[in-house]
């Protein structure tokens, strides 16, 4: 009887379990908040060129530069990719500013074959910030670490000629690219190379991290069926993140912050 009352035990406190990882789970991707830790996505370094241009009010021009990520794969549309919805949250935050963000991502590209195309496709644009996505095709493919720190640093060198501010983004935290044990190094490699040129870094790999573990998401919720590439969710937070952390980096004064913020919230609600 003893044995029959632990069993009943055991499986209810196993049901109590199952049932508050059900409750914490969102059941479908339009259910789950976006959330974005502040101390996960905040840039280290100060936006200098966008904020001169978005206190100028002068067209702040962003050239969004990577591979398959920036060019939307996973997205329901071309309208649904982040650098589209940043433009969005840019506009949400800064009604006033002219803001262009220009998409120059082509899928299954490495930093070496971005750098080839960059005087073309970004420098051409004389950009005021370029967010360079990189990383995961190198992790997925394989890559010498000497050498992607060496490339890695050269574009960023190359995006300061320019006279733009530059934002390196990781990898996305996905299935596939965990499997792939070079995940955690090019993570790091990405923060080093970024850090000894003096360069920010928008961390995505701990931000989908964290809302794997943390907030107990499952991938569907933020990736698409193949396991890899953000959905119009995780295009749409990961967007949300990134306008608030350039916010936060282009030296605002905290008054124009929480009014930018706050606008940006009402605006939101009413669509």
């Amino acid at each position: 009887m003893r044995h029959m009352r632990q069993g009943i035990c055991s499986a209810a406190a196993a049901a109590t379990i199952l049932c508050l990882a059900a409750a914490k789970a969102p059941a479908s991707a339009a259910d789950a908040p976006c959330v974005a830790p502040a101390d996960l996505v905040r840039l280290d370094l100060p936006l200098e060129r966008t904020a001169r241009h978005l206190a100028s009010r002068k067209l702040t021009l962003i050239v969004a530069l990577g591979s398959s990520s920036n060019a939307g794969s996973g997205a329901s549309s071309a309208e649904a990719s982040y650098p589209s919805r940043l433009m969005v949250e840019l506009a949400r935050r800064f009604p006033t500013e002219p803001i262009m963000v220009l998409n120059r991502g082509v899928a299954g590209e490495r930093a070496v074959d971005m750098l080839a195309r960059f005087d073309d496709t970004v420098a051409s644009e004389h950009p005021d910030l370029v967010l360079w996505q990189l990383g995961t095709n190198a992790v997925l493919h394989g890559y010498e670490h000497a050498k992607s720190v060496s490339v890695i640093r050269e574009g960023i060198r190359r995006i300061k000629a320019t006279g733009a501010d530059a934002v390196l983004i990781d990898p996305q935290y996905a299935p596939k690219v965990i499997a792939r044990s070079q995940a955690n190094d090019m993570v790091d490699l990405i923060s080093s190379a970024a850090a000894q040129e003096k360069a920010d870094v928008f961390h995505r790999f701990a931000l989908m991290r964290y809302w794997h573990e943390h907030e107990r998401f499952p991938f569907e919720t933020f990736l698409s069926v193949d396991g890899l590439h953000m959905n119009d969710w995780g295009h749409s937070c990961l967007a949300k993140a990134l306008a608030d952390a350039i916010v936060d980096a282009a030296a605002l004064d905290q008054t124009s912050r929480k009014d930018i913020k706050s606008e940006a919230a009402t605006t939101g609600k009413a669509h």
